[in-house]
């Protein structure tokens, strides 16, 4: 896997990459959460480079990860373990989280591939569903600034 600076547009979009590909497909309603909750530009990116950094996620995937006999791929727990630790800072894990969580949650189902993966980057980061379930009010957080939901990720 390509390597991008920890807590970089670039890392965080792969984590939304991971997210989309968790049940073997990007649905059409997991676009439209994209959109609906901008998650792109929150993460700093333009969507040329959001797509550029999905295609060479999906490329690194197809070098390094498990081909299973349906055909499909599978990454391993330690690499998706690197790629939940290229997000350090607590606070963007959490947002990271939400994000996760509405694109997952996007076609109204939670895929076996999906739940493993909130339950993994729930575990990887110490965060728990309270953590970001009240996201649509501001929040104080301990040593960080009033922040307002939508903030960049």
């Amino acid at each position: 896997m390509r390597h991008y600076p920890s807590d970089s547009p670039e890392a965080k979009a792969r984590v939304v990459a991971l997210a989309l590909l968790a049940d073997g497909a990007i649905d059409l309603n997991e676009i439209a959460a994209l959109e609906r909750h901008e998650v792109v530009a929150r993460l700093g990116l333009a969507h040329p480079e959001f797509d550029r950094v999905v295609r060479e996620f999906c490329e690194d995937m197809l070098v390094s990860a498990n081909r299973l006999p349906s055909g499909q791929v599978e990454l391993d727990e330690a690499t998706i373990d690197a790629l939940l630790d290229d997000i350090r800072d607590p606070l963007t894990r959490k947002r990271m989280l939400r994000a996760v969580l509405d694109i997952v949650n996007a076609d109204g189902r939670l895929a076996d591939g999906e739940a493993v993966l909130v339950s993994h980057a729930m575990q990887r980061w110490d965060l728990d569903l309270y953590d970001v379930a009240n996201g649509a009010r501001l929040r104080r957080m301990e040593g960080a600034p009033l922040v307002m939901p939508g903030a960049a990720y």
